[in-house]
């Protein structure tokens, strides 16, 4: 256990629980299993904080920011379908306000939080490399890329989701039950909004097992997507 650094720790955990959601999902589906969704992700989330380094005021703000803007964003979809479409949320995903379950903001947090590292790692070594080569992009750059490429990849996080989260019976769209393109555009502002206020905070944005958690969790809903 020596050797084992907290990263490996935390992915090999993240990595035994999807793969048990992978079997349960697919072999023994049942409400009760599906209720458990909850719980794992308020493991991953409690991951990310065991695994993030120098936790200070600036990352507890960005974290509560996501949580209540998500939940938020969210409340106002289902009430008004101004945002996202007209969907409604189902019970499996545990207690919540107007409609709309606590965790549901905690998964936003775990979603931007994970393309945001993973856009600014991938930033870092490009930069390094252009620094050799051309020079370092201005500031301004290397903003706008973290809130454009990351909002990218958490739309294509969502598109991966959301046919698993119909099934399982997370929320459901309502009128024809098609994921409108609205959706994934409301993903992709506000998104951005909540990654450029990660690029303005100030605290440390290499998280190693963030990473992982982000490719963990598309490969967990690429399969449940092919498969269920």
């Amino acid at each position: 256990m020596k050797n084992i650094s907290k990263y490996q720790l935390a992915t090999a955990i993240a990595i035994l629980f999807h793969i048990i959601g992978i079997i349960g999902f697919l072999f023994f589906p049942s409400v009760t299993f599906i209720k458990t969704t909850p719980l794992n992700l308020l493991l991953m989330c409690g991951l990310l904080f065991y695994t993030q380094e120098k936790k200070n005021r600036h990352f507890y703000i960005f974290f509560g920011l996501c949580v209540v803007t998500g939940i938020a964003v969210e409340i106002l979809g289902t009430s008004t379908g101004l945002l996202f479409g007209n969907y409604s949320y189902g019970t499996v995903l545990g207690p919540g306000i107007y409609n709309v379950p606590y965790i549901i903001g905690v998964n936003w947090f775990i979603i931007i939080y994970c393309c945001a590292v993973s856009i600014n790692t991938l930033l870092r070594h490009l930069t390094a490399r252009l620094a050799e080569q051309t020079g370092k992009p201005s500031k301004a750059i290397q903003v706008l890329s973290v809130m454009v490429d990351g909002a990218t990849i958490a739309v294509f996080f969502d598109w991966l989701m959301e046919p698993v989260a119909v099934k399982l019976g997370y929320w459901q769209w309502l009128g024809s039950g098609e994921i409108p393109l609205y959706n994934y555009l409301c993903w992709f502002i506000i998104s951005m909004v909540l990654l450029l206020v990660f690029q303005k905070l100030q605290f440390a944005r290499q998280n190693k097992f963030a990473v992982n958690l982000l490719l963990i969790q598309s490969m967990f809903f690429l399969l449940l997507r092919t498969f269920l």
